[in-house]
C-alpha cells in the first residue's frame, strides 16, 4: 500500500474518520490505530508482524525489568521524623548496575539477532564462503536461504534499539503496556520508511487526549499533496526516464548522458524520500502526533559534516546518540575519533541493505569526513567563510556527494566501475535526455531552491481555505498528477532499507 496511491488515500481517510469518531475514549482511539496499522502492513505480507510483535514483547518486558531495576529501596525513617521528598536518588548497588547492564545487553542482542538474520545472513554465509574458496578450501556454493526481509525492519530494530536505550538513561518510562509497545512499533505512518521516531516523541503521547485545529488538518494534507506531488512529478520521472535506463547499462550513453544521471539521482533520492516523509509527517499530523523534520536543505551544506546534519536527520541523529558518542564521540583521543567516525559511516552504510556496497558507500564518506576532520585539527575549523568560500564549499560538497552515490545506486560494483569508465571517457551530446526528465529537472531545481518560506507561506493559506475550495484543490492537484504520472508507479527508494 504505496504512500502515494489511491488505496491509501482511501484507508488513511477512512482511519481518520474512525479514528475522530472515538478519540475521546483512549483505548479505542488506540484500538483504532493498531488495527489499521497491521491492515496497512497485512496488505504486503502479514508473516513480519510476527517478527514486530516479538520485538514489542522484548521492549516490554526489558523495559519494565529495567525501571524495577532501578528502583532504590530506602531505608525506612527514624519514628517521629515526618515524612518528605528525597531530592538526591542514592547510588544503585553494583548488583543492580550489572543486571541493568545485562538486560539492556540482551533486549539489544535480540534486536539485532532478528534484523541480521532475516536481512544479513545470506550476505554473511555468502562472504564466509567466498573467503573459505579464495583461501584454498572446497565449499559448496552458496544458495540463498529465501528468508523473506520484511519491510522496514531496519527502521523497527533502531526504533526499538532506542527505546530501550532510552529508558536504561533513565529519558523515557519503562511502564508502557504491550499494545502501546506494539503501536509504537507499527504506527504505520513511520512503519515502512521512517522518520525513526523516538518514544518521546511517539509512546509518550499515546495518553494524551489528541488534539486537531482545522488549521492543523490543512497543514497536514498539505504536507500529503506536497508529497505526493514530489513522487510522481519528479522522483518517479527521473528513475524511469533517466536514471534507471543509465545505471542498468552505462555504455550506451555518453559522459554527459552519465553525468546528468549521476546529479539526477542524487535529486530523486532526495525528492522520494523527502515526499515519504512529507507524506508520513502529514498523515501523523492528521492524528494529533507531531513527526520531527527529516530533511533540512542538505545540498546547501558546506561540508559533509553539515550534510549529515541535514541528511535523514532521524537516521544521523540516532547514530549520533546511539553509536557515536557510546563510543566516546569527540571527547577522546583524535585517533579514536577517526576511529568512531569509520564505525559509524561504515555501519551506517551496511544499514542501507545486505550488500558490501553500502558498505563501501559508507567507508567512502566515513574516508573523507575524517580527511575533513584532519584538515580541521590542523587549519582550524572555518568560521565566516563568506559568499565565494559558501558557494564552493557547496559545490564541493554537492560534487562529492552525487560522486560517492554511484556506488550506492549501482546494481553492483562492477556497473558502478563502468559507470566511472564511462565518465572519464568526456564524450558529449544529451540525445538520450527527454523532455519530460528536462522538465522533472526543472522543477526540482526549482522546488529544492526556493525558499522554506515560501512553502511555509503555501501551507498557511491552503489551511486558510474555506474546506469546499480545498476539496476542489486538492482534486484538481490529484487530476494534474494523474495526467502527468502516466508511467508505473514506482516504490520508494527506501523500502528496501
Amino acid at each position: 500500500m504505496l504512500f502515494h496511491s489511491v488505496q491509501f488515500l482511501a484507508f488513511l481517510a477512512a482511519t481518520f474518520g474512525l479514528y475522530w469518531s472515538v478519540a475521546r475514549w483512549r483505548w479505542a482511539r488506540l484500538s483504532v490505530l493498531l488495527v489499521a496499522s497491521i491492515v496497512f502492513y497485512a496488505a504486503w505480507s502479514p508473516f513480519p508482524l510476527l517478527l514486530f510483535g516479538a520485538y514489542a514483547a522484548v521492549n516490554t518486558l526489558a523495559g519494565r525489568v529495567l525501571t524495577r531495576l532501578a528502583r532504590v529501596p530506602r531505608a525506612p525513617l527514624p519514628p517521629g521524623v515526618p515524612q518528605r521528598e528525597v531530592t538526591v536518588q542514592p547510588p544503585l548497588p553494583p548488583g543492580r548496575v550489572r543486571a541493568r547492564k545485562l538486560v539492556l545487553a540482551a533486549a539489544i542482542t535480540l534486536h539485532l539477532a532478528g534484523l541480521c538474520t532475516f536481512k544479513y545472513l545470506d550476505l554473511f554465509l555468502r562472504t564466509g564462503k567466498q573467503l573459505l574458496g579464495w583461501a584454498g578450501a572446497a565449499v559448496v556454493p552458496h544458495e540463498s536461504l529465501g528468508l523473506l526481509l520484511p519491510v522496514g525492519l531496519s527502521f523497527v530494530a533502531f526504533q526499538a534499539i532506542s527505546y530501550v536505550v532510552d529508558v536504561y538513561r533513565g529519558q523515557v518510562d519503562g511502564t508502557h503496556s504491550y499494545p502501546k509497545q506494539l503501536l509504537h512499533v507499527l504506527f504505520f505512518p513511520h512503519l515502512v520508511a521512517g522518520p525513526i521516531v523516538r518514544a518521546n516523541d511517539l509512546l509518550e503521547r499515546f495518553d494524551r487526549t489528541p488534539q486537531l485545529s482545522r488549521d492543523e488538518g490543512g497543514r497536514g494534507l498539505f504536507r500529503i499533496a506536497l508529497g505526493v506531488g514530489k513522487k510522481l512529478l519528479v522522483a518517479d520521472v527521473l528513475s524511469v526516464g533517466l536514471v534507471d535506463r543509465v545505471f542498468t547499462d552505462p555504455s550506451a550513453f555518453t559522459s554527459a548522458e552519465c553525468a546528468l544521471a549521476v546529479v539526477a539521482y542524487t535529486l530523486q533520492l532526495y525528492f522520494d524520500f523527502s515526499a515519504y516523509s512529507d507524506i508520513a509527517i502529514g498523515a501523523a499530523a492528521l492524528f494529533g502526533f507531531p513527526f520531527p523534520e527529516n530533511f533540512h536543505k542538505p545540498y546547501h551544506a558546506r561540508n559533509l559534516f553539515e550534510f549529515w546534519n541535514r541528511w535523514h536527520v532521524s537516521l544521523s541523529t540516532w547514530l549520533r546518540d546511539y553509536l557515536y558518542i557510546p563510543l566516546g564521540g569527540n571527547r577522546t583521543t583524535k585517533l579514536k575519533v577517526l576511529r568512531n567516525l569509520m564505525v559509524v559511516m561504515m555501519l551506517g552504510g551496511l544499514w542501507h541493505g545486505a550488500d558490501w556496497r553500502f558498505a563501501l558507500w559508507g567507508t567512502i564518506h566515513g574516508v573523507l569526513l575524517c580527511a575533513t576532520r584532519v584538515w580541521w585539527w590542523w587549519r582550524g575549523k572555518p568560521k565566516e567563510s563568506g559568499l565565494v568560500g559558501t558557494v564552493l564549499g557547496i559545490a564541493a560538497t554537492f560534487t562529492l556527494v552525487c560522486l560517492s552515490r554511484i556506488v550506492f545506486r549501482a546494481p553492483d560494483v562492477e556497473h558502478a566501475g563502468a559507470l566511472v569508465k564511462q565518465l572519464a571517457l568526456g564524450t558529449w551530446g544529451l540525445a538520450n535526455v527527454q523532455g519530460l526528465v528536462w522538465g522533472a529537472l526543472a522543477v526540482a531545481v526549482a522546488g529544492y531552491t526556493l525558499p522554506r518560506a515560501v512553502f511555509d507561506g503555501a501551507q498557511t493559506v491552503f489551511a486558510r481555505m474555506p474546506v469546499p475550495v480545498r476539496a476542489v484543490a486538492v482534486v484538481a492537484f490529484g487530476l494534474l498528477l494523474r495526467q502527468v504520472a502516466s508511467f508505473e508507479v514506482q516504490p520508494y527508494i527506501y523500502f528496501q532499507f
